[in-house]
């Protein structure tokens, strides 16, 4: 079951992102995977949410390479070994689970494909909290029209990343939401930063204590001229930039009721 990302999941063509780099579309169910094979990193991540039939399952599933492409393509287990780094998901593991339990539970587990995770600093505070609590959010938003969501999220593969064993750690990641409002195409961008919280200096991974998860909410242009990934119809529907939003530009969030939607 690799059916991959819909682009009509939302009742209006949604083209899946395209980085401008090389990439290896790998589908997964009801998700795809962008992987650049120079950065062994995904480029874009796509999944589509059914808020309204997603299923609450145990965690299942163990991390695996992906054999459809080298592993030195991919970004395997030797990274996280031994250090503060967690495998971090892309997509996160409930989001494709959603449906007949069966077809819910396979697509959870194939969320453990490397392909699919990228190295974020461990340990959670308040900002990684509301990071991995975004969809959440826009879910909850969305039930009021059509309860499903598209995510894209992937690192911000720049090139003065931090060399750490054979590869470079992304210190930013990027995230987009779609929904269909009550004016149509309806998104909102996001970045998380952890760039206080890595340092490859001495040739190891060190997690300076004090260090947090900054969460900005973006215009969704920006996350475009960030990654040079062509969003198609995003920018334009981006409900910060809108006329009429309270604010625009980047804007710190601590707690989910700053985010504007």
């Amino acid at each position: 079951m690799t059916d991959g990302y819909d682009p009509e999941f939302l009742g209006a063509t949604l083209p899946l992102p395209r980085p401008a780099q090389t990439v290896r579309p790998l589908p997964y169910p009801r998700f795809t995977v962008l992987l650049d094979p120079v950065r062994q990193l995904a480029a874009v991540t796509a999944v589509n949410i059914d808020g309204g039939s997603l299923q609450e399952l145990p965690r299942t599933g163990d991390w695996r390479l992906d054999e459809r492409v080298p592993a030195a393509e991919q970004t395997g287990p030797e990274v996280y070994a031994h250090n503060d780094l967690d495998r971090g998901h892309l997509v996160r593991r409930r989001d494709p689970g959603w449906g007949p339990v069966d077809v819910a539970r396979a697509a959870t587990e194939a969320t453990f494909f490397y392909p699919n995770a990228a190295p974020q600093a461990a340990g959670f505070n308040q900002s990684k909290e509301l990071w991995l609590g975004l969809e959440d959010h826009v879910l909850a938003y969305a039930e009021t029209t059509d309860q499903r969501v598209s995510v894209f999220t992937a690192p911000i593969l720049a090139a003065d990343d931090p060399p750490y064993r054979g590869i470079r750690i992304p210190l930013r990641f990027w995230k987009i939401a779609a929904w269909q409002g009550p004016d149509g195409l309806a998104a909102a961008g996001f970045v998380l930063d952890q760039s206080e919280l890595v340092d490859t200096r001495e040739g190891i991974l060190a997690v300076p204590p004090l260090g947090a998860f900054r969460t900005f909410q973006v215009p969704v242009a920006d996350i475009a001229t960030l990654t040079g990934i062509d969003l198609g119809p995003l920018p334009e529907a981006d409900v910060q930039e809108r006329p009429g939003a309270r604010e625009t530009g980047w804007r710190s969030l601590g707690a989910a009721d700053d985010i504007l939607l």
